[in-house]
């Protein structure tokens, strides 16, 4: 379960200050899949940034006892004179006990199909290149919820057809998902329910079709 509670969020900017949430009250019980839908500036970055533990809150609080991951696909965090395989050692060190580090190298490394690239630095990988062991990365964990971010999966119609399978897997173990995207079949495929963000606050559906429209049509 993760539980937001009069949760508010603000920047300072040129301008002044700049409340992006404020106060929003949510609940994603554990196994739920929850959209996140909003025009850009509406704050679905920066809830998903809390929930991940990326950034703190100004007021209220988050509360769950769930293994939450970082936003699947991304490859910021790779130092880039290292290999994958060495960054993929880092993480797992993190995530892993000691035993279970070689099963999730091969895992990421199966994953990614970048053949003798997976140990060259990756500053030398292309954008595509990156997104795959990272993807991988992800996956190769089993996390309560995975964060997903504007993530579309890269490379050819057969490796994003192994991400679509990746993701279903985890859903069918009980996973749950919180989805920030554009695209309206990612919703409908992993989310249960949704939220749409706006400058009038949030607003809460159970109908994943009526919050589309309501979100194509305002937002």
């Amino acid at each position: 379960m993760i539980r937001l509670e009069g949760v508010s969020k603000t920047y300072r900017t040129q301008a002044g200050l700049h409340t992006v949430l404020r106060n929003l009250n949510l609940e994603i019980p554990a196994g739920a899949g929850l959209g996140v839908l909003g025009r850009n500036g509406a704050g679905k970055t920066t809830l998903i940034n809390i929930i991940g533990g990326a950034e703190t809150v100004d007021q209220g609080r988050l509360v769950t006892d769930a293994h939450i991951s970082w936003p699947v696909g991304l490859a910021g965090g790779f130092q880039p004179s290292l290999t994958a395989r060495e960054n993929v050692k880092f993480v797992a060190r993190l995530y892993a006990e000691k035993e279970e580090i070689p099963m999730i190298l091969n895992r990421v490394r199966d994953f990614a199909d970048i053949g003798e690239y997976f140990d060259m630095p990756t500053r030398t990988y292309s954008s595509g290149m990156n997104s795959r062991v990272s993807f991988g990365l992800s996956m190769a964990f089993d996390f309560d919820y995975y964060l997903i971010d504007e993530v579309t999966a890269v490379g050819d119609p057969q490796f994003r057809n192994k991400c679509d399978i990746a993701l279903m897997e985890k859903k069918a173990k009980g996973a749950g998902f919180i989805v920030v995207s554009h695209d309206m079949d990612i919703v409908r495929r992993f989310c249960t329910q949704v939220v749409v963000l706006s400058s009038q606050g949030l607003r809460h559906f159970d109908d994943i079709e009526e919050a589309i429209k309501v979100y194509q049509n305002n937002g």
